[in-house]
């Protein structure tokens, strides 16, 4: 079994289940999905997409920095939509958050997120 370490901050929601927010591996850290909680309150931000999205960067960036990373430091990202034409405003927040070259990622319709959520990301991050 490889060493693994949790990677937990308070500047993102707290895991609502049996996970942690990210385990480390060696260099490499798995984060879990995260969907558009604000930290302080772990209410949802809106029901606005732009900042669901906003909102799940944010959440992963703080994850990425108590890993000692960033955000460009995500190899692969995986999004997960309910609703799929809303993947040009993931591409335009994106950029925003992410240097050239961006990571892998895939995006995946789905039917529900929790707590009714329109928008959760999970990823792979090399340190």
């Amino acid at each position: 079994m490889p060493n693994k370490a949790v990677i937990q901050t308070e500047n993102a929601p707290r895991a609502i289940g049996t996970y942690s927010q990210a385990i480390k591996v060696h260099n490499t850290v798995y984060l879990s999905g995260q969907i558009p909680l604000v930290p302080d309150t772990m209410e949802l931000i809106s029901d606005d997409i732009s900042a669901q999205i906003s909102q799940v960067f944010r959440n992963l960036s703080a994850v990425c920095k108590a890993a000692g990373g960033d955000l460009n430091n995500i190899v692969k990202l995986n999004v997960f939509l309910t609703d799929l034409s809303h993947f040009a405003t993931v591409n335009e927040i994106m950029a925003s958050f992410f240097d050239q070259p961006y990571p892998a990622r895939a995006a995946i319709g789905v039917s529900s997120l929790p707590r009714d959520a329109m928008v959760e990301m999970d990823g792979i991050v090399v340190v």
